[in-house]
């Protein structure tokens, strides 16, 4: 009886059963072999990572003066460290429960976890915009990230819903939407925060959004999440759901069509151990040293862009610094839509990343001598850098993640991505306050002999760039070898 409800296949095609949305969807995809791209698919992860990116900077603009309206802070000094403390907040939430909401991707499915997490950032995100304390804030915050575990799940769909080919154009797909969205989020934020001073004949005194000033950019962003749940309806699950009977039955018959290897690797894969996984974990080690480089560069970028001319800076604007970021994240789009994936093929995610590591060190150290330019040269000069240094960065990132993604087989792939987002909210926890406490430093020494004003704080990022680039390399990094089962499915 069991047969009728398997569809045979072709030789050394791998069996679908009829009831299980994993099977649907590989099926799905082996039939679609030589249609090209899957533009479906790729809006799926597009609208997923969007909806979830947009609220992480969207208050950025607005949490000076969100912290200030508290009254909370003694002096104007200590406004900056509460408004720490809420950023901190949401990356503690997801260090301390990725790990649990990758174990339930991988238990109960994709799906679930990721409609969950839309429907936590339409409540919580209202909320947030919502606050009135100190205390709420930092309460909406943490419990945005904390019971929002799409993140990691959705990498690993990402790489499942696509034929193999595509993965690398499908985790692109997720650094372009995750870097659309952190460039949109703090525009909707400074845009649309305080409407009634900003659009005193749109939104009158004594309103909602006199009372609530902070509500409007939140509620948008909700709004699209709202719709992005609508859709999650629709999207197929990834998971398989093949039960124990027919698993052991599909060893046995591997055993006796010869497939004695495959068997065996199977059943030691299955109850595998993923922190002695050294594949997988070699590139989270090195995915958390780049993310900490990163928002530390990302740190610092921000704060020597605004400072004076005397202290090494640019001494621009927020607007300029805003400018330079928008045409950053545009390059960045079209660069890991239409360009990663035929680099990737060509080079494979470790050579690339590794050429790109090694090519982002004298570029990053050349931005202390950029700040000797002005005018349009400067402006040139500085976007061009920044294009450069964010392309390099998400070659990096997104390597690491085809890496990972490789390393464990799809029924651990969720805690995979939840160790790998754990680790790196950790690293990301403790970059900002360490950039910035580095570059105040630098611009106290501006008379050094040795590495004087920002030129050490460059030197130290290029440091842990050095780090991670060596990490790159045998022994540290190993790759997962392919399996006779991987190479017949």
């Amino acid at each position: 009886m069991r047969e009728e409800n398997v569809k045979q296949p072709l030789l050394g095609r791998k069996k679908y059963y009829d009831n299980c949305p994993g099977c649907k969807v590989d099926q799905a995809k082996e039939l679609s072999e030589g249609q090209g791209v899957p533009i479906k698919n790729l809006a799926i992860i597009w609208t997923l990572v969007l909806s979830n990116a947009l609220p992480i900077s969207s208050l950025f603009p607005f949490l000076y003066f969100m912290v200030r309206d508290f009254n909370i802070a003694k002096t104007e000094a200590d406004i900056s460290s509460y408004a720490g403390y809420i950023g901190s907040s949401f990356m503690l939430g997801r260090c301390l429960t990725s790990i649990l909401w990758g174990v339930v991707a991988d238990r109960y499915g994709r799906k679930p976890v990721m409609f969950a997490g839309i429907v936590v950032v339409v409540i919580f995100n209202t909320l947030f915009g919502l606050s009135t304390s100190f205390w709420m804030a930092l309460t909406t915050r943490f419990l945005l990230e904390s019971l929002n575990g799409m993140v990691g799940p959705v990498k690993a769909y990402a790489t499942e819903i696509f034929r193999d080919e595509h993965h690398a154009l499908g985790l692109s797909t997720v650094s372009a939407a995750w870097g659309t969205g952190l460039i949109i989020g703090p525009a909707l934020g400074g845009y649309l925060a305080q409407p009634v001073e900003k659009y005193p004949h749109l939104f009158s005194k004594g309103s909602i959004w006199d009372k609530f000033p902070y509500l409007l950019p939140n509620l948008v962003i909700s709004a699209v999440a709202f719709l992005v749940i609508i859709c999650c309806f629709w999207i197929p699950e990834t998971l398989h759901t093949h039960s124990c009977s027919d698993e052991s039955v599909e060893d046995a018959e591997a055993l006796e069509n010869g497939n004695s290897g495959a068997g065996k690797d199977m059943t030691s894969q299955k109850n595998e151990n993923l922190l002695l996984n050294w594949p997988l974990m070699s590139s989270i080690i090195i995915y958390c040293v780049f993310s900490l480089h990163d928002i530390a560069y990302q740190e610092v970028f921000s704060l020597w862009s605004v400072s004076p001319r005397k202290l090494g800076g640019l001494n621009f604007s927020t607007n300029d610094v805003g400018n330079v970021l928008s045409i950053t994240g545009v390059a960045m789009i079209i660069y890991q839509i239409l360009v990663y994936p035929f680099v990737e093929r060509a080079c494979g995610p470790v050579g690339i990343g590794r050429i790109t590591g090694m090519l982002s060190i004298p570029l990053l150290q050349s931005y202390p001598f950029i700040a000797l330019l002005s005018g349009v040269a400067l402006t040139i000069v500085i976007v061009t850098a920044s294009i450069l240094k964010n392309i390099m960065s998400t070659t990096i990132r997104t390597g690491l993640f085809l890496l990972q993604n490789r390393a464990v087989e799809q029924h651990q792939r969720g805690a995979a991505n939840g160790i790998s987002m754990t680790g790196m909210s950790l690293f990301k926890a403790i970059g900002p306050a360490t950039g910035g406490a580095v570059l105040t430093w630098s611009q106290k020494r501006m008379d050094a002999s040795f590495l004087s004003g920002t030129n050490i704080v460059f030197f130290v990022l290029n440091i842990i760039e050095a780090i991670g680039i060596i990490m790159m390399f045998k022994p540290f990094l190993a790759e997962k070898k392919k399996t006779q089962s991987d190479q017949l499915q």
